[in-house]
């Protein structure tokens, strides 16, 4: 009963406004949330059911052969997989590299420069480009003889004496992550540069009466109002180092030491048929990617501890500052 004591009539509540309103928020909520379960969730379960079998991807049901956690024990144990997560060091490596680029170059374009847009369009233009494009470029790049090694032979260095780029696995992996630090920088740098340029000029102007120059400014007011773009970055640069894939698959098909872990995934699953293994690896990468996000949140908690108190003072200058203007204003106005 409703209540002024009339009955509940649910065609006419889906017919008023109010009920249509509900059912489309509904239908909205549920389409999404049902493809989400679908083609995300439901997978991911079924992987890692998978993983504490032995199966192919061809084996039925009722002949996979149930080994526990002995995948997840493989995964350590084998040199293979736990080896390429090694790797990964190098492209966290590159990472840092990567972002620490990007910074500087977006603080620098954030204020006036002539001929800005044309370089963050020339720096931004490789993250368009495709993942497998950018592999065939850069395998021509490195091969002997070819581009890299031309350029540096017309600066006075003999092709004898230049390593084997893809070969030689002093240089190879290093040469791969100088492929990844090229094409996503741009990305990072773009970001950066809409953080940057959402901070307050006036903070600026609060700064510089207390006479801090450029490095303290950018020190005290660019990283603590950027800081969660900072965050940002860092997390999906970490992330992506431990997911590499398109650099050592398409450039060296994971020979000669470049196998990554995603890489040695892949030719388990696919060319070994290994698929609760593979699946097993899936689910470690998983953890290890949820442990980094946890830890750095954590790390730059600490290092921005102090962000919001120099937040503070420096909106307290800004404020005082605008009041001077102000005063000055009326005292010329009298």
């Amino acid at each position: 009963m409703t209540a002024n004591n009339e009955p509940f009539r649910l065609g006419k509540w889906v017919k008023s406004r109010k009920g249509q309103q509900v059912l489309i928020c509904v239908a909205f909520m549920f389409i999404p949330l049902l493809l989400l379960f679908v083609f995300t969730y439901l997978p991911f379960g079924e992987m890692v059911k998978f993983s504490f079998y032995k199966m192919k991807y061809a084996t039925p049901p009722e002949k996979r052969v149930f080994v526990g956690f002995q995948n997840y024990i493989d995964v350590f144990r084998r040199d293979d997989c736990f080896g390429a997560l090694k790797l990964s060091l190098y492209y966290m490596a590159g990472a840092i590299l990567q972002l620490v680029i990007a910074l500087y170059l977006a603080t620098i374009l954030s204020f006036k420069v002539k001929g800005e847009n044309l370089f963050k369009g020339l720096m931004f233009f490789p993250y368009l480009i495709s993942g497998i494009a950018i592999g065939f470029i850069f395998k021509f790049f490195y091969t002997r003889g070819f581009v890299l090694d031309t350029i540096l032979q017309w600066c006075g260095f003999e092709l004898e004496n230049l390593p084997y780029w893809l070969k030689d696995q002093s240089v190879n992996n290093w040469s791969l992550v100088a492929t990844s630090v090229w094409r996503y920088f741009g990305q990072n740098m773009v970001l950066f540069i809409g953080a940057i340029m959402s901070v307050d000029a006036e903070l600026y102007e609060a700064a510089q009466l207390d006479g801090a120059n450029k490095f303290r400014q950018f020190i005290h007011i660019i990283l603590p109002s950027i800081k969660t773009i900072i965050t940002l970055n860092v997390i999906l640069s970490i992330t992506g180092s431990l997911s590499a894939f398109e650099p050592p698959y398409v450039i060296t098909s994971g020979a000669n030491g470049t196998g990554t872990y995603f890489v040695i995934m892949n030719e388990i699953a696919h060319t070994s048929q290994k698929v609760g293994l593979a699946s097993a690896m899936a689910v470690i990468l998983l953890l290890i990617i949820f442990a980094c996000t946890i830890l750095q949140k954590l790390f730059f908690k600490y290092v921005f501890r102090d962000a919001d108190s120099e937040d503070e003072s420096y909106k307290a200058k800004k404020a005082r500052l605008k009041a001077e203007k102000a005063a000055k204003k009326g005292a010329v106005a009298q």
